[in-house]
This record gives structure tokens, sequence and C-alpha cells, in this order.
């Protein structure tokens, strides 16, 4: 009887590889600041990194071809006034990234498709509710322009970033530090982790929580937890022994885990990306030197231990290109943007074929620029898969699509114009007994000012009649 020992997967042989030194990105000053966040945001244009910044908080942006040694003059994006905690570009307009600082505040920023010649200072839009720093963004998956932020005051909160106001701000549900917070593939659930130990799903519309988990991990260091496919939830932390775990948990039966894995004894928090076209998690701690990745099946163990990419030099943070900006010419599955002290370092994850031709089964149809809903259809209750697209012919990216605010909500609960626009002509607030009392005071004035000009041309004609009688 012959007995299968070597489980199949077409991932089973996926590894990675660093670019060539001229293919890295030389000479930026990573951020030093204490945040668990990932330091950096990619798209199919542009590389942003948090960087050291004086006076006020700043990232850099680089086109993904400049590659090379970074100019030490090169323009910064620094509007914030401490430093940036988190970056996150927009999945449906990739000149449009979002920054969260200390200052309390988020930031949007529209970045143009040439390197400009001077520091971008001006964001689009400027949301302000928070009061404590804020460390977490995300863009929803699916709808324009609705951008998630949470802050050090346990506060979530949902905005439009198309007219810059506030839908929605989850206030009584965390009761400490949140850790991170994780949208579904459709955008009508969330999962948060918490100082609290707890793990919680949340229907931001309903402002409910509809499942909760205390203590997934049962150590004291943060936990983390993202959606992968099925609605499962995949999350990382610490055992009572301070070894580091992953556990994926079904929402239907939340008490006991579907699977629940030791890896080792280090002490940086894991930072699980994942890939819904292949169902690979990528696990990456802060302060390690190895990406560890992991496939997600219905078939036990369920989470399945793929390889390890290790190199020499621990990593500050790391960034993950989405699918559309691969090369599928080259069977790239994933790619990595790992920062170290000074520089950032492209890693690519392959997997080895020996046809050139477009991999159907490793390129499913992917979710593309295109959003699925407007913010309002969204509030309103509804829901939309993301829309997705073929990459049998390679992925070209649009052309800038500029961002429109359209502040109304704002300027509408503005309060009335202070006195000092009294000047202006065309203040709506000038009342109408207070325009005619003007009217009057101009009609005496002109009319004092004919009499007293008639008064002159008689005087000067006396004056003439008595040099006349003199002569």
């Amino acid at each position: 009887m012959s007995r299968r020992v070597v489980r199949q997967s077409k991932f089973r042989h996926v590894f990675g590889q660093p670019v060539k030194a001229d293919q890295m990105y030389e000479d930026i000053r990573v951020s030093k600041v204490t945040c668990d966040s990932s330091f950096c945001a990619v798209n199919p244009k542009f590389v942003a990194i948090i960087v050291e910044s004086g006076g006020g908080g700043a990232f850099i942006v680089l086109p993904l071809a400049k590659t090379g040694r970074v100019d030490k003059n090169h323009p910064l994006v620094t509007g914030h006034t401490a430093p940036v905690l988190d970056i996150d570009w927009c999945p449906h307009n990739d000149n449009v990234i979002a920054s969260a600082s200390e200052d309390t505040t988020v930031m949007v920023w529209q970045i143009p498709d040439y390197v400009p010649v001077r520091n971008i200072t001006e964001p689009v839009v400027t949301l302000e509710g928070h009061s404590k720093r804020v460390s977490i963004i995300s863009w929803h998956p699916t709808a324009r322009n609705v951008l998630l932020s949470a802050g050090c005051d346990n506060l979530v909160i949902l905005w439009n970033v198309g007219t810059g106001e506030m839908l929605l701000a989850l206030d009584d549900m965390h009761t400490d530090l949140i850790y991170n917070v994780g949208w579904n593939r459709n955008g009508s659930l969330l999962v948060t982790t918490c100082k609290d130990k707890k793990v919680r799903v949340i229907d931001p519309r309903k402002q409910q929580i509809i499942a909760e988990k205390t203590k997934p991990h049962d150590g004291t260091r943060p936990i983390r937890a993202i959606f992968v496919a099925d609605g499962k939830i995949f999350t990382t932390g610490f055992s009572r022994m301070s070894e580091r775990q992953l556990g994926l948990w079904d929402l239907n039966n939340f008490e006991e885990p579907i699977a629940l894995q030791e890896m080792d004894t280090s002490n940086g928090v894991l930072l699980p990306f994942y890939d819904a076209d292949s169902s690979i998690v990528y696990l990456c701690g802060k302060g390690d030197s190895s990406i560890r990745y992991f496939e997600i099946t219905d078939e036990a163990p369920y989470v399945h231990y793929l390889n390890t990419y290790s190199s020499k030099e621990p990593q500050r943070g790391m960034g993950f290109m989405p699918k559309r900006g691969l090369d599928v010419s080259k069977c790239e599955i994933a790619r990595f943007f790992k920062l170290h002290e000074r520089k950032c370092e492209p890693i690519v994850m392959t997997v080895p074929r020996k046809s050139d031709l477009f991999q159907d089964d490793l390129y499913p149809d992917t979710p593309g620029p295109e959003p699925a809903l407007e913010a309002d259809e969204w509030l309103s209750g509804k829901d939309a898969e993301p829309i997705l697209i073929s990459l049998r012919d390679g992925y070209v990216p649009i052309k800038n699509r500029e961002l429109k605010v359209v502040k109304k909500n704002i300027l509408d609960s503005k309060p009335p114009p202070s006195p000092r626009r009294r000047h202006s002509t065309c203040d709506s607030d000038f009342s109408q007994p207070a325009l005619e009392e003007v009217l009057e005071e101009i009609r005496a004035l002109k009319e004092t000012v004919q009499a007293q000009e008639k008064r002159i041309s008689d005087l000067e004609n006396k004056l003439g009649q008595f040099t006349n009688g003199t002569d």
C-alpha cells in the first residue's frame, strides 16, 4: 500500500531572493520611533518609507524605478508636527497616501507622478478627531474614500476622505490600547486586537461586537489578527512562556482554535501579511532577520509551514506589494520591501516554473484599482466584493487621478464669521436696516459736500469782484 508522505502543493517550493545591490534604495534614514507598525507602504508606482526628521514627522516617497543611492536633499512629505507612525496607500488611487502621527491628526496626500522639487507640505485634507497619538490607519478595501484610523485614545474612527467628515466613531468598544485593526475581504467587518488581551470582530455600521475571544494567546506581549479566506481569523501572539505562537480561528466557534502552533522564543512582534490569491501568510518579526511563510488550507493541520527566507541583517520594517504590482512573467507571487537602518531592500518570492507562459493557477483574478462602492452606499448598509482584474497581460498603473475633496459638510458646521470681516461688501450677515442706515449716511454726506462746494464757489466769486474793484 503506497503512502503519501509529502503534502501536494504548488507553493511548496516558493523561495525568496533579494534583488541585486543596484536595485536597492540606499541612504535612507529609516525612522527610529518606537511603534509596531511596518514603517513602509508600497504600490505599483511608489514606495513610501517613514524617515527620521527634525522638527516634526516626515516620510519619503520614491518612484519604484528610482533605485540606487537616494539624494540627501530628496523632497519629503512633511506636514505633521510630530513623528509619523503609520502610512497606507489608497487601494483605489495609486497617487493618494494617508499618514497618521503622534500629533493626533491623520493627513491625506496627493503624490505627483513626477519627483517634486520641494518638500510636499500641504495635505489634500487633514482629519482631526483623536485626542491622543494615532498609530493605525487602513483604507476600506472596496468603498471609495473610506479611511479607518485608530489612536491611543482607544477610539476607532471611520472617515469619508472625499468630504473630510467623520462617518462613524467606535468609542465604547475598547478598554485599552488598540494593537491592530484589519478589514475582511469586502469591508463589512473589522477585527481588532487590544491590550486587554481580547480579539474583537466588529460590525462598524451597526457599531456592534459580533464575536469576541479573550486570551487567544496567554502571553502579555501584543497580539496581531487578520482576516483570511472564508472569514477565518489568523492571529500571532505569545504563550505564557514567551514563545511566539500563531493561531487560526473560526468565527462560528471562537472558543477553540482550529490550529495553534508554537514557533520560537524571540521577542519581536510578528507582523502577518496575507495573500488571498494563494492563501499564504507571511510572518515578519521586527528585529528578526527572516520571513516565515505558511499556507492555509481546509486540510489538517490547516496551517502548513512552507519555508523560511533568512538573511544576516535584522529588519526595521516591511512593505508588502499588492498582487497587481508583481512581475507575472517571472512567476513572482510576493514582493517585500525590507527596511534596514539605512536602506530598503526588495525581496522577491518566486514559484519555480520552467515554462515562460502565463501561469493561470498562480494568478487568479485579483482586486484591481476600481472601487466597488461609494462611501455613502457602504454607510447605508450595502456590501460588494472587490472588482477583479486579470494579470494575464501584466498590470499598467493608471495615470495620476486627482483626489477631489468637497468640504461642504465641514464649512456648513463652521461658526459664523468674526467681526474682523465687517469690511467685506459680500458679507451675507450684513442686515438690511444697517445697510439702509449706511446709505442714508452717504446721501447726507453727499448733500453736505455739495453745499460746501456751492459756498466755496460763492466765496471765490466775491473774492474775484473785490479784486477787480481795487484794480
